[in-house]
Parts: structure tokens; C-alpha cells; sequence
């Protein structure tokens, strides 16, 4: 009868133990992210120097993804060599001159990947040319380009509203007008003149 209930107790016991064990076992676990196949996008893909791609990455795992930027292509245009003539017929020389903006882009650079392995960044050239974006992290890998362009003819370099005036090209304009108004003024005052001597007789007899 005592060892009846000894197994009883052990029993009831080892069943009473079993159930946090069971009750842990039945609750959902999270689900575990698996990195896909890696992908990366630039949009636009042809963008005027001075705007900006924007990048999306992926299939990453979460974490740092780095970034690697190939440019190829001529840098930015500059005015060609020669000379050009003023209003009076002298001629000036000119000097080729390549505009860049005073920091250059990076050509690497990291950004980081959400849990759900993806990322969006921004990045603005400083030059033209076909720009290929490869998105690195450990054996992942992708790349993705964009093209370039010049600004818009007639654009400023550095932005601004304005293009440069020279002295020679407004000068001489208003110098002419200047005396043109001078001259007027002085006819205008002889007439009125003339017109008062011949009313009042001055000079006639």
C-alpha cells in the first residue's frame, strides 16, 4: 500500500514538471529571416548633373552593405580653347576651364540594412558620366548603373539665375544711348531757343 502510493506521488510529480516544459514547446516561435538572392536599383536611371539617384537594395541580411561607385566617360564639359572677338573687333583669348563641384562624390561608401535586409539611400554625382553602383556584403552581390548628363545649356555650373556679363558686351550700348540722349537734349534746347528769339523779335530789325 505505501509503495502504491510512493509511485502515485512520483507520478504525479514528474506530470506536474512535464507541463511548463509542454506549454513552452507549443508557443510559436519567430520566424527566422533568410537573405535572399541580393538585388539593386538606381532611379532614375539618366539624371542632369546636379540632381540625384536614389538607391534600393534588397535580400540583404541586416546589417552594413557596402557600396562601391565606377565612373567611366569624359568628365564634365568645359568651353573649348580659342578666342573670341569684342564689339570694337579686338580679339580676347579663351581658356578651357572644367567645372567640378568643390567636393567630389565618394566613390565608396556603406549604408544599412533593415531587418528585412533592405535599404534606400541618395546619392548626387559630381560629374558626369555612366556611374555603376555594385551593393557588396560578404558573398551578396548586385550592381546597378545610372547615366550622367550635362546640366541644361545655359545653366550655371554652380546654380544661380544669372550668366556672366562682360564689361565690353554692355559698355559700349550705353555709352552710344548716353550720347544719343545727350544729343537730343541739346537740339531740344536750340529749338526752344530759336523759337523764343523769333517770337520776341530779338535780332530782327
Amino acid at each position: 500500500m505505501r509503495l502504491s502510493r510512493i509511485f502515485m506521488a512520483l507520478t504525479v510529480g514528474l506530470a506536474v514538471a512535464a507541463v511548463p516544459t509542454a506549454a513552452g514547446a507549443a508557443q510559436p516561435q519567430p520566424p527566422v529571416y533568410t537573405p535572399g538572392e541580393a538585388s539593386l536599383t538606381v532611379t532614375p536611371t539618366t539624371i542632369r548633373l546636379g540632381e540625384t539617384f536614389t538607391l534600393r537594395g534588397e535580400g540583404f541580411a541586416a546589417g552594413t552593405v557596402t557600396i562601391n561607385v565606377t565612373i567611366t566617360g569624359n568628365p564634365n564639359a568645359a568651353p573649348a580653347q580659342g578666342s573670341a572677338r569684342r564689339s570694337d573687333g579686338s580679339a580676347v583669348a579663351m581658356t578651357a576651364v572644367a567645372y567640378q563641384q568643390p567636393q567630389s562624390a565618394p566613390t565608396t561608401f556603406t549604408v544599412t540594412a533593415n531587418a528585412e535586409g533592405e535599404f534606400t539611400t541618395t546619392y548626387r554625382p559630381s560629374r558626369t558620366g555612366r556611374h555603376v553602383f555594385t551593393a557588396v556584403q560578404g558573398t551578396q552581390e548586385d550592381s546597378a548603373t545610372g547615366i550622367v548628363l550635362p546640366q541644361r545649356p545655359g545653366r550655371p555650373p554652380h546654380g544661380g539665375g544669372h550668366l556672366p556679363v562682360t564689361g565690353d558686351s554692355v559698355g559700349t550700348p550705353l555709352k552710344l544711348g548716353g550720347g544719343l540722349a545727350g544729343a537730343g537734349a541739346v537740339l531740344v534746347l536750340l529749338s526752344l531757343a530759336w523759337r523764343r528769339r523769333g517770337r520776341f523779335g530779338i535780332g530782327s530789325r
